[in-house]
C-alpha cells in the first residue's frame, strides 16, 4: 500500500498539509484520465470522482465551519470557495453522464480541471494560509482524523477485499456519493447525520 497516494495513510496529521497533498493527487488524477483511453479512463475518472466528493465534502463539513468562525472575513472566503465548488460540483454531474470515449468528454474534462485547479489556488491563498495561522495544531490534527476517517471508506485506491463495500458506498453520481460520505463524516466528528433531527 502506497502512502504517498493512500490519503487515509498519508503521514500529513495538519488536516491543510493533508488538503494540499490531495490537491496533488487531484492534479495527477486529471492528468491520468487526460491520458488513458477506454475503461483505463473510465476507472481514472472514477477515482477522480471518489477522490473530488471525499476532498470536497471534508471541507464543506470541517474545514468550511472552522473557517467561517476563525477567520476576519471567514464567511466571504467560504462562500466563494461554496460557489466554486458547486460549479465544479455541476460540470463533474455532467461528465459523469457522458462516455469517456466522446470528444465532448475531453472537452467538459478540461474545464472541470481549470476551474478545480482555480478553485484550488484561491483555497490554498485565501483560506488554507489563514486558517493555519488562526488555529491550533491541535485543532489542525482533530480536523484532519475527520477528513482520514471519511478516506477510509472511500479511498482512491480501495484495499483488496473491500471492493464490495465501497461499490454500495460508491454507487449513483458524484452526489450522492458526497452524500454518503457526508454521513460518515458527521458521524466521525459525532454530529448528526443528514437524516437525523
Amino acid at each position: 500500500m502506497d502512502r504517498q497516494t493512500t490519503p487515509e495513510l498519508m503521514h500529513e496529521n495538519d488536516v491543510i498539509d493533508l488538503l494540499i497533498h490531495q490537491h496533488g493527487l487531484i492534479r495527477n488524477l486529471f492528468d491520468e484520465v487526460g491520458r488513458s483511453q477506454g475503461k483505463e479512463r473510465q476507472e481514472a475518472f472514477s477515482r477522480l470522482v471518489r477522490l473530488l466528493a471525499v476532498h470536497e465534502t471534508a471541507e464543506e463539513e470541517i474545514v468550511h465551519p472552522y473557517a467561517r468562525r476563525k477567520l476576519i472575513g471567514g464567511d466571504t472566503i467560504v462562500d466563494n470557495r461554496l460557489h466554486e465548488e458547486e460549479e465544479a460540483k455541476e460540470m463533474l454531474s455532467r461528465l459523469d453522464d457522458m462516455d469517456v470515449t466522446k470528444p465532448e468528454f475531453a472537452e467538459e474534462l478540461e474545464r472541470l480541471r481549470a476551474a478545480v485547479f482555480a478553485h484550488a489556488a484561491a483555497e490554498e491563498r485565501y483560506e488554507f494560509s489563514e486558517l493555519k495561522a488562526a488555529t491550533t495544531e491541535a485543532e489542525r490534527r482533530a480536523m484532519a482524523l475527520g477528513v482520514k476517517a471519511a478516506e477510509a471508506v472511500a479511498p482512491t485506491h480501495p484495499h483488496p477485499g473491500t471492493e464490495s463495500a465501497m461499490k454500495n458506498l460508491m454507487l449513483g453520481g458524484p452526489v450522492a456519493i458526497m452524500d454518503r460520505v457526508r454521513d460518515v463524516i458527521r458521524k466521525a466528528m459525532g454530529k448528526p447525520e443528514s437524516g437525523e433531527s
